[in-house]
């Protein structure tokens, strides 16, 4: 049975970032993965120190309304992806791919990383 206890034991990211003087100043802390889970502290410590408790109270709302709570991710991924997509989408995507002389493979990671924010270096042809 998932209880408090075992959603308090996940590892949820904690996104802190500090205040400028026009929001009040000190910290802002939040859990993305949990929507509105958030709060603010005068030190990253205490903003810290108040998420843990919000993210309590988030987790005893959604328990006692028998809504799902979202549990974080764990860091088993395989680099390996199936998708289906339109055979128009397929075709352009190729034609592309050809066009920078690289792997239909190549190609779509680039367009995913780039899509994402995630770091890429130009296709190598």
């Amino acid at each position: 049975m998932k209880d408090l206890n075992y959603y308090l034991n996940l590892n949820y990211e904690i996104k802190l970032r500090k205040l400028t003087s026009e929001e009040g100043g000190g910290w802002f802390a939040e859990i993305p993965l949990l929507p509105g889970c958030i709060s603010d502290g005068e030190t990253p410590e205490e903003a810290i120190f108040n998420i843990n408790d919000a993210k309590k109270c988030w987790f005893e709302t959604c328990l006692e309304l028998g809504r799902p709570v979202p549990e974080p991710l764990t860091g088993d991924f395989s680099g390996q992806l199936r998708i289906r997509m339109p055979k128009s989408l397929h075709r352009v995507l190729s034609e592309k791919a050809r066009e920078e002389n690289i792997s239909l493979n190549q190609y779509i990671n680039y367009q995913l990383a780039r899509g994402v924010g995630y770091p890429t270096s130009a296709p190598k042809k």
